[in-house]
């Protein structure tokens, strides 16, 4: 009997916890704040020594890390263009680097993010060739998934179904898409699709590139979620109960599909507003032009001669101002920035940020019964927030997070345990 009422009070426990972490959206700001006592003494100028690798013409890659959290609580860290991924351990203390081994034992070279955990195996994205590599917890390799497409996410619904957000280029049109793969077969069913056309260059307004003569390129877009490849936003998966849920951006449409990939459930987002007024993107061109002014003079490709510096941020501002004087109707935008699961299954949609740099996010949280019970803020006042699901992870009620410190010498790139703390 007393065994029996320690089980059930512990059972109200987590309950109580539970509800109480569902609860916490319904505050209008939550403040993400760090705890003291996890990763501690760790060298992270040492361990996240790639945070500043750049590409042969200066872009910074090392800042795109990724991360996974074991159902065991221990994290791994994709480290781009390396081939060792870090592993912390449950308290976030580095643990070790670890490779991908092949069957003779030598060391796989390119590999690709983990995406995540299958059957007792790492899986990676695919590479250029379509190959997911899947491996065990020591880094052995066990099997090659093969994927005739570009991939952008891969999920788990179950032991054995992995789901994929695909793209290809066809002649005349993108196509992006969700397909359900196997594990064990490699059958694979597409099970929502789309197509986007391939706009002639002259009509992709607002994104603007130059090549220089050393083959060195500059390219950017003043409007954000201006893509010229495919949705400007790709579908985002995330899976409940081993149903994968499908969330499109560009329109705020919600599919439900089962393990067989059969559609259950449809709705609509109507909380958003999905365009961008005639006069918002004229002031942001306005600012575009202005800021590329201020860059004339000042070398943006480092082994270039002024002349052809200038040259080409001229060639960039004339394009903007032809843009600007073009801006006559409304321009549509993504209803929702992306979507994170938490570890109570109820899927939280960010907005998209209003103004940059304010380190605030608007975000609706969805139960796992289709409603949005909640809207809320998140801020931090020590970190600079990037909110995606490769940067933040929820783990029994907590978000474990790769982001910048402020305010630090050195290397800024922290791997964070974030309480949510409700303020008034």
């Amino acid at each position: 009997m007393k065994k029996l009422l320690l089980f059930i009070v512990f059972i109200i426990s987590i309950t109580a916890n539970a509800q109480q972490v569902t609860n916490v959206y319904k505050n209008k700001t939550i403040k993400l704040v760090a705890k003291n006592d996890f990763a501690q003494g760790n060298d992270w100028a040492k361990i996240f020594r790639s945070y500043y690798d750049t590409t042969f013409y200066g872009k910074q890659i090392g800042k795109n890390k990724s991360l996974i959290v074991l159902d065991n609580g221990r994290i791994v860290v994709n480290n781009i263009y390396r081939n060792y991924y870090t592993v912390f351990n449950v308290d976030g203390v580095f643990n070790k680097e670890m490779h991908i081994k092949n069957t003779d034992g030598k060391i796989i070279k390119k590999t690709r993010s983990i995406y995540g955990t299958i059957n007792n195996t790492f899986y990676t994205n695919a590479d250029n060739m379509g190959n997911v590599l899947c491996f065990d917890f020591n880094g052995k390799l066990v099997k090659k998934l093969k994927l005739n497409y570009s991939v952008r996410q891969i999920i788990t619904l179950s032991n054995t179904k992995l789901a994929v957000v695909g793209w290809s280029i066809w002649k005349d049109k993108f196509r992006d898409f969700v397909a359900i793969v196997d594990y064990n077969t490699n059958k694979q069913k597409i099970v929502w699709t789309h197509f986007t056309s391939r706009a002639p260059k002259e009509k992709r307004r607002f994104n603007y590139s130059y090549t220089f003569s050393n083959g060195y390129m500059v390219s950017l877009n003043t409007m954000p979620f201006t893509k010229v490849t495919g949705l400007s936003i790709p579908p985002i998966i995330q899976s409940i109960d081993n149903e994968l849920i499908v969330a499109v951006p560009s329109s705020g449409e919600i599919f439900t599909y089962n393990i067989k990939g059969e559609q259950v459930n449809s709705s609509k987002i109507q909380w958003a507003k999905n365009y961008m007024s005639v006069e918002e993107q004229k002031i942001i061109q306005r600012k575009a032009i202005e800021k590329y002014k201020k860059l004339l003079g000042h070398k943006i490709v480092g082994s270039i001669s002024l002349e052809e510096n200038n040259q080409a941020i001229n060639s960039i501002i004339e394009k903007m101002k032809t843009d600007l004087n073009n801006i006559n109707d409304k321009l549509q935008i993504p209803v929702f920035s992306t979507v994170i699961k938490d570890s109570e299954n109820n899927l939280l949609f960010f907005e998209i940020a209003e103004k940059t740099n304010q380190n605030k996010f608007n975000v609706w949280t969805m139960d796992n019964k289709g409603e949005f019970i909640a809207k809320s803020s998140f801020i931090c006042d020590d970190y600079n927030l990037e909110i995606t699901p490769d940067k933040m992870v929820f783990h029994n009620g907590y978000i474990y997070s790769l982001q910048t410190k402020k305010n630090v010498k050195g290397n800024p790139l922290r791997l964070v345990k974030f309480k949510l703390i409700t303020t008034p």
